[in-house]
């Protein structure tokens, strides 16, 4: 996919308050225990994120990778097993455009070996509590989103910061599966940490296009919007 240019800069800042009202009401929903919140937001949450990315003419591989990661939420919503590794396989899906969004820049070599000790050990210690159909797709998905998160600090701090957020909101997720004990508001630091990783990733990448095209403020909003 090729770089998006232009965009509409004057729908991003609304765009990016509609993101982040609709956010607070899912995770005051979960917080509050009120299931009609949850069940209208969650689908509202990645689009309104993608379109903001798109009005900020953001790369089309950002787009991909937050729509897919909308398919995830949705596919994830109904608890289904079949429903879970459809939703599991969308986030892969995802991962993988952001994996090609880092493309070949630098990261650090000291923290993928300390991201690789990361999933190692967690795997170890969850394997018993998989059940075991689950224990090849999720080690499988656990390898992909453990690049993505380690090559996210390629586009800089806040891109590194948010693919930390994502693996720590899945692992959440994780934990879950294999019947660890649970804290309390357990759903709602599983979509606080990913609600925050998405917004940490999609800065990072805006702010690293920017930078690398040199698009005009006007067009691309560095200057004018402030996040």
């Amino acid at each position: 996919m090729s770089p998006r240019t232009g965009g509409a800069p004057r729908l991003a800042r609304p765009l990016l308050v509609v993101f982040l009202a609709a956010s607070a009401l899912h995770l005051a929903g979960l917080l509050g225990g009120v299931d009609t919140a949850h069940l209208v937001t969650k689908p509202l949450l990645m689009p309104l994120l993608a379109a903001y990315a798109v009005a900020r003419g953001g790369p089309r591989l950002l787009t991909a990778a937050l729509l897919f990661g909308w398919g995830g939420d949705v596919l994830l919503m109904p608890g289904a097993d079949a429903a879970f590794l459809a939703g599991m396989g969308s986030f892969a899906v995802g991962h993988v455009c952001y994996l090609r969004l880092f493309g070949r820049g630098r990261v650090s070599l000291p923290a993928g070996l300390a991201y690789a000790v990361l999933l190692v050990t967690f795997v170890v210690l969850l394997w018993p509590g998989l059940p075991g159909e689950l224990r090849i797709p999720l080690t499988g998905y656990s390898l992909l989103l453990t690049a993505m998160a380690w090559r996210s600090g390629a586009l800089g701090r806040y891109a590194a910061l948010g693919g930390a957020l994502f693996l720590l909101s899945d692992a959440l997720i994780a934990t879950g599966i294999a019947n660890w004990p649970q804290p309390p508001a357990h759903d709602f630091w599983i979509m606080l940490t990913y609600l925050a990783a998405q917004y940490l990733l999609t800065r990072g990448a805006l702010g690293h296009h920017r930078n690398s095209t040199g698009a005009a403020p006007g067009a691309y909003g560095e200057r004018s919007i402030r996040i």
